[in-house]
């Protein structure tokens, strides 16, 4: 059973900056997609970035430039530093493993005021 845990979420004001992080158990991590995801309220779960196995990224427009993604093998963790945040950038933020099948963690509250 693959468990996936994020971390990282919080309060922060419009311009500041976050850090997620989302810790794997599996042993097929290294060959995982990995992805974040995003659910603000009222609105259908969004993808926010992935990245894959050979490191390639992938952003949505919306948070192109501001969000990187990134991972770390040996920990087998990922991560999404999110800089200048914006109000619309709210919502509960998931973790998101895709090998064979797909994974949920918990999900870790962000939340932007202005």
């Amino acid at each position: 059973q693959v468990q996936l845990v994020e971390s990282g979420g919080g309060l922060v004001q419009a311009g500041g900056s976050l850090r997620l992080s989302c810790a794997a158990s599996t042993n097929r991590f290294s060959v995982s997609r990995m992805a974040w995801y995003r659910q603000a309220p009222g609105k259908q779960r969004e993808l926010v970035a992935f990245i894959t196995s050979a490191f390639g990224q992938n952003y949505a427009d919306s948070v192109k430039g501001r969000f990187t993604i990134s991972r770390d093998n040996a920990e087998k963790r990922v991560y999404l530093q999110m800089n200048s945040l914006k109000p619309e950038d709210t919502g509960v933020y998931y973790c998101n493993l895709l090998f064979e099948n797909t994974y949920w963690g918990q999900g870790t509250q962000v939340t932007v005021y202005s």
